[in-house]
């Protein structure tokens, strides 16, 4: 006979940003450690998908394309009817839980209404017990299904092919510099927390002669006028042409696949909040990050070596060179 942990089938559904999406996967990694035999599914966006992909914690992945996020060759029709096939197949396995780590967002309580459990489970201020950070409020349903309260690393598996072919693009003349690799991530979407291009080419030359370093730098593509996608394809033709002759190699990350595996290339990551960040400590790599109009508290980089600074004004911008250079150099410097 099954035990009643084995018929135990449990949804996660995280519709929201990268980042979120991150913090989630302490929760789904508690669940997996404490329900080892649960079936345990998650139903995620299409555009953040790549994060769950090989994620050992879960037995099932299933995704919907969001309205705003269409690429070439979708129709709002198309993707109404593949999002309905989603519904109906969820519906049909009898989830016994579904958790809602974003909260009461409307569109995700009518997917689970609409899918349909024993039991949903909204993470609302009863979460606020468990912690200040995010991760450790979304870990607090745990409690609320009578389980054990525990808040674990992230967890993110970049795709082995995709970081096997950026990695054959990086320059063979790197051999000669024994430094570290840092990435420079240069996007935000909050224009609080974007540092200006001439700092960052400046923080390239001090760190390049302090540490010997080699640097990957990242970027969104595009314009920055671009309505419906900003990118910062200007800022980062910027920085390289004010680090010519520098071991600077960009890499403007169009799919966030492409992102995860340049992160896993670095040794390490400077960067203003945001999924960038949330990704890169999820691949534990030690960072020092820019916060703006953001509260490190809630949103601050999970279980790995870093440093926050968080400017009284909350703008990236009145934070000198000189600042993150010095606390990079203590991060990485530390005996």
């Amino acid at each position: 006979m099954d035990s009643p942990e084995k018929s135990l089938r449990i949804l996660i559904i995280r519709r929201d940003n990268i980042g979120d999406l991150v913090c989630t996967t302490p929760l789904i990694r508690a669940l997996r450690e404490q329900l080892p035999t649960a079936y345990i599914a998650a139903l995620v966006t299409k555009y953040n998908l790549a994060v769950m992909e090989e994620n050992p914690d879960i037995d099932a992945l299933f995704s919907y394309t969001k309205a705003k996020h269409l690429e070439k060759g979708e129709n709002h029709f198309g993707i109404l009817w593949s999002r309905l096939k989603t519904i109906w197949t969820l519906r049909q396995q009898r989830f016994d839980w579904i958790l809602l780590p974003g909260g009461p967002q409307r569109s995700s309580l009518r997917f689970a209404k609409w899918i349909g459990a024993k039991k949903i489970l909204v993470r609302d201020a009863e979460d606020t017990a468990g912690g200040e950070h995010h991760v450790e409020q979304c870990c607090h349903q745990l409690v609320r299904m009578g389980l054990r309260f525990e808040t674990p690393e992230a967890r993110l598996t970049p795709d082995k092919a995709r970081v096997g072919k950026l990695k054959a693009t990086l320059p063979r003349e790197w051999s000669r510099y024994c430094g570290p690799v840092i990435a420079l991530h240069l996007s935000s979407r909050k224009l609080s927390q974007r540092w200006p291009a001439d700092r960052f080419a400046e923080l390239a030359r001090t760190l390049h002669e302090k540490l010997d370093a080699k640097f990957l730098l990242l970027w969104s593509p595009g314009s920055a006028d671009n309505p419906l996608h900003p990118g910062d394809d200007e800022k980062a033709r910027d920085v390289l042409t004010s680090t010519a002759g520098l071991p600077l190699h960009p890499i403007p990350t169009e799919r966030l696949e492409d992102l995860i595996a340049s992160l896993s290339l670095c040794d390490s990551i400077i960067c203003s909040d945001g999924g960038a960040m949330h990704l890169a400590a999820a691949l534990g790599k030690p960072m020092v990050c820019l916060f703006g109009d953001s509260d490190p508290e809630h949103w601050g980089p999970w279980k790995v070596p870093s440093v926050v600074l968080h400017p009284a004004s909350r703008e990236v911008t009145d934070l000198s060179v000189e600042e993150i250079s010095t606390a990079f150099l203590d991060l990485v410097c530390k005996p």
